[in-house]
């Protein structure tokens, strides 16, 4: 009878932990709202100045992951370090000087660089070709006639400031001048030269350039009136000009000097088992837009929560593997920076891999999942507050669609509408699991969209719904599980889509 006890003591032992292994939900209940409120508190505090890539913020909450890693057993994940550096440039201005006849015109007042783009020069010309708006289309070309290779051109600037249509307005011109050969543009910025004067270029990731663009400066009607003496006509009438080359002693010369600064992306890993040579990603970034003078932008949505949730998935997976239940996959918990400056911290992983392409299964990208999208109306108009966008699962993997509704728990409604390449937001390629799918590794985006605090100051901790975002967290976390244990790898059978 003790024989038939104990064995039958042994049996529903191990049956007791074979049915805890096989059900997440035992560590889902670790993420808690009150664990994301705590890490997010801290991540989106004034103290961390709003994480600005290579900032002392940035720093400062790249410390904090890095402790919250090592507390919660994670191994360095970059050969015996939890952080991978990588250089950030940024120019700034030495002297920059403009004669035109003689005449000293001064910077800021009278002209304007582009500090990033434009480079250490002295140019002396004799003449300058005026090119109108500086158009090649169906209906205009204002280099009809003219020769301008190796010279300099003057063109009036576009309207619409600093929308996206008027930034791809302004490089079609620089790249008509570009294709005519040009060496030097100004553009004649009608009116005053407004704002404050740039004598830091913006931040920069790669130093080294496949080709040097036409270099362009910006100048005020007096400088314009210098050129074009009486010719000059102050308002838009002026870019109705025709085509014209002037007799004009221009001397500039600009100075900068590099400054190397530094990033980095924090990294943990929880080993697997059998297949550990095999890896899964749940990234996040966790750099935001920094300070604009004294006001702090404090990224609690974007993307303090995304940052928050990795820190709360790798507790309760560290909980599963000090029970006993370690993945059979490797885990790879990565929070990257320089997201907002353009994907560069996921760009420079995904450039410098430390865990083979071929090898890593997926990633699961978590950006801003605490609050709930201005577009969001819901199924029926209803469950407004149960939802999460899903994006990218379409993809690349035709295991992924699947995995990703079996494992809804939560019973989030699972919206994937911005999966259309063709949607004009575009959110496919604007986050970090993007880098990971252009090497062609399977990606899941979770997403709550854009509200009116998207990239203000006003997107604070206290708009963060909580509630809300425990459930999709513990989603991630039972699909995280799922991909980690599964028998095989997820299938790469979807071509890649056209990227861009």
């Amino acid at each position: 009878m003790k024989q038939l006890f104990f064995g039958s003591f042994i049996f529903f032992s191990l049956f007791s932990m074979a049915q805890k292994k096989g059900n997440p939900a035992v560590f889902a209940k670790d993420i808690t709202e009150a664990g994301l409120k705590k890490n997010l508190s801290i991540i989106a505090s004034a103290e961390m100045e709003g994480r600005e890539t290579a900032t002392p913020g940035q720093k400062k909450a790249a410390a904090y992951i890095e402790q919250q890693f090592k507390d919660l057993g994670l191994k360095p994940g970059n050969n015996g370090s939890y952080q991978m550096v990588y250089p950030v440039y940024q120019d700034s201005v030495l002297s920059a000087n403009l004669a035109v006849n003689d005449k000293q015109f001064t910077y800021g007042n009278d002209f304007r660089a582009n500090v990033a783009a434009d480079i250490n020069a002295s140019y002396a010309f004799s003449e300058i070709v005026f090119v109108g708006q500086g158009r090649m289309d169906s209906l205009n070309n204002d280099y009809k006639g003219l020769e301008v290779r190796g010279k300099a051109v003057l063109m009036v600037a576009g309207s619409g400031g600093m929308t996206r249509a008027a930034r791809m307005e302004n490089f079609n011109r620089m790249n008509n001048a570009s294709k005519n050969g040009a060496s030097l543009v100004l553009v004649l910025n009608q009116g005053s030269l407004t704002g404050a004067v740039q004598t830091k270029g913006n931040m920069y990731l790669s130093r080294f350039k496949k080709s040097i663009g036409v270099q362009q400066f910006t100048i005020s009607e007096n400088v314009a009136k210098a050129i074009m003496g009486s010719d000059f006509q102050s308002g838009t009438s002026i870019a109705s000009l025709p085509s014209k080359t002037y007799t004009a002693n221009i001397l500039l010369d600009f100075n900068k000097q590099v400054t190397v600064l530094q990033s980095s992306n924090v990294i943990g890993l929880i080993e697997g088992t059998d297949k550990k040579d095999e890896y899964l990603f749940l990234t996040s970034h966790y750099d935001h837009l920094g300070k604009r003078d004294n006001v702090i932008y404090y990224g609690a949505d974007d993307d303090g929560s995304g940052t928050a949730s990795v820190l709360e998935m790798a507790k309760a997976f560290s909980k599963a593997t000090s029970e006993g239940y370690r993945p059979r996959r490797t885990l790879v918990f990565m929070t990257v920076s320089g997201e907002e400056k353009g994907l560069w911290g996921s760009e420079y992983y995904s450039e410098h891999p430390i865990y083979p392409i071929e090898k890593t299964t997926a990633d699961l990208n978590t950006d801003m999942v605490g609050r709930i999208g201005s577009d969001y109306t819901g199924k029926n108009n209803k469950d407004s507050m149960n939802y999460v966008y899903l994006i990218g699962d379409d993809k690349l993997s035709s295991d992924l669609p699947g995995i990703a509704d079996k494992n809804n728990n939560s019973k989030l409604l699972l919206d994937r509408r911005y999966n259309d390449l063709k949607d004009p937001n575009r959110f496919y390629y604007r986050s970090d699991h993007f880098n990971f799918a252009r090497k062609g590794i399977p990606v899941l985006f979770y997403f709550d969209g854009v509200h009116k605090d998207y990239h203000q100051p006003s997107d604070t901790v206290d708009k963060i719904n909580f509630d809300l975002m425990e459930k999709r967290v513990r989603y991630i976390f039972f699909t995280a599980w799922d991909i980690a244990n599964r028998d095989q790898m997820l299938k790469r059978d979807i071509p890649l889509p056209v990227l861009d």
